[in-house]
């Protein structure tokens, strides 16, 4: 419900002004609150073929990945999880929304149904895990990092479908000098060597709030799955994937900078990881075998969290030399900010019996390109290098 603070009658009022006509998305279905005992990290089916399966955390293989398709189905998307999946009933859902940030610091208490009554939107753009191609420092740069081995496939293109963070702040009554945003979700506490570190939350600045952050429920014109934050998330496009705190459960408003371990622990390079870099993967098999004799076309896709792709670079020399692969889907900005992926192909003609190594970098329209080596860090994040993909044409 609604605070004492705020007349519920002109809060809905207020949300409704511009607002689509308002349906209850369906999929998730209603399910009772907290991860039953004994039951899987992750909920959805992970079948080998198609998924990297780490127990917490699960990543999709690239050479699943159909060329045909520009978005990356929920089944499909890899899951990052710091504990487990929870279960969540969407009829007794509420967002909390409180701090000295706000007129009211009490707050408000909304449901989904009054989420729903604000202006909807969609946008698409590439989601990210941060430390997406981290097990390259080991293999490709011989260096030690912590943390979950990924190759590239901790990344996907989803349309999401919510509303506007700036309008429901803006409704519940911020306060003009707030400047920090603290999202925690709803999973349970994070434990790590002994020490509980509550649950996972990560602090935002007003001005990505007032930009393009999105409260989200749908993804690709279906309910989020509860892998991927059923009823309710948060998304930040473009940033670092644990940005965008799944099954939101508080939004804590600030007039001075918040912090979490999520931003000062974890996630942290020199000071906290916001934006995406380049980055580039094969639709193809690692170790792939290639027919000789015959032409061969390599798919693939680039993204980035700054700005659409303006170049896409293929080697299939080991980078001796390079030719410019062809776009068919750039990854233009669709709806607000958002940023989808571009997706490429190039005809290797007439490749040759033997060992190769194929290389792929791309540059983004902000200016930034994909580089020899990655900037090496303990976490083993932001792995952005060319990565030397190899095959065998036999």
């Amino acid at each position: 419900m609604t605070s004492p603070g705020l007349n519920r009658r002109s809060f809905l009022t207020a949300s409704a002004l511009g607002a689509a006509a308002v349906g209850t998305t369906q999929g998730a279905g209603a399910v009772a609150s907290g991860a039953a005992a004994a039951a899987p990290a992750i909920l959805k089916p992970l079948p080998a073929e198609r998924f990297i399966d780490y127990g917490t955390n699960a990543e999709t293989r690239w050479d699943s990945v159909d060329p045909r398709r520009y978005l990356t189905p929920q089944s499909d998307l890899f899951v990052r999880n710091h504990t487990a999946t929870p279960q969540i009933d969407p009829a007794s859902y509420e967002l909390r929304i409180f701090g000295d940030g706000m007129r009211d610091p009490a707050g408000v208490r909304l449901t989904l149904e009054e989420i729903k009554a604000f202006r909807h939107v969609e946008t698409t753009s590439v989601h990210e895990c941060t430390g997406n191609g981290r097990s390259f420092f080991a293999t490709q740069q011989g260096q030690e990092v912590s943390g979950t081995r990924w190759t590239l496939g901790a990344v996907g293109a989803v349309r999401w479908k919510g509303v506007r963070v700036k309008d429901v702040l803006t409704a519940a009554g911020i306060r003009p000098d707030a400047v920090s945003v603290q999202a925690t979700g709803l999973d349970a506490s994070y434990v790590d060597k002994g020490v509980d570190h509550g649950r996972v939350r990560r602090p935002f600045p007003i001005e990505k709030a007032f930009d393009d952050a999105l409260l989200v429920w749908g993804a690709n014109g279906e309910a989020l799955l509860p892998d991927h934050g059923f009823p309710l998330r948060l998304l930040l496009p473009g940033w670092i994937g644990i940005a965008s705190i799944k099954w939101l459960g508080s939004l804590e408003v600030s007039t001075s900078e918040l912090t979490s371990p999520w931003d000062t622990k974890w996630y942290n390079v020199d000071g906290p990881l916001t934006v995406n870099p380049v980055r580039s993967a094969l639709e193809l098999e690692w170790n792939a075998e290639i027919p000789a004799g015959d032409r061969f076309v390599l798919t693939g896709r680039s993204w980035s969290g700054a700005a659409p792709i303006s170049r896409v670079e293929i080697s299939v020399d080991g980078g001796a030399t390079w030719a410019l692969a062809t776009q068919h889907a750039p990854g233009r900005p669709t709806g607000g900010h958002g940023l989808g992926w571009a997706q490429w192909a190039h005809t290797w003609r007439d490749p040759e019996p033997g060992t190769y190594e194929i290389l792929v970098r791309a540059a983004d329209r902000a200016g930034r390109t994909q580089p020899d080596a990655a900037a090496h860090n303990p976490g083993g994040y932001f792995f952005d290098a060319v990565v030397r993909h190899p095959v065998t044409v036999v």
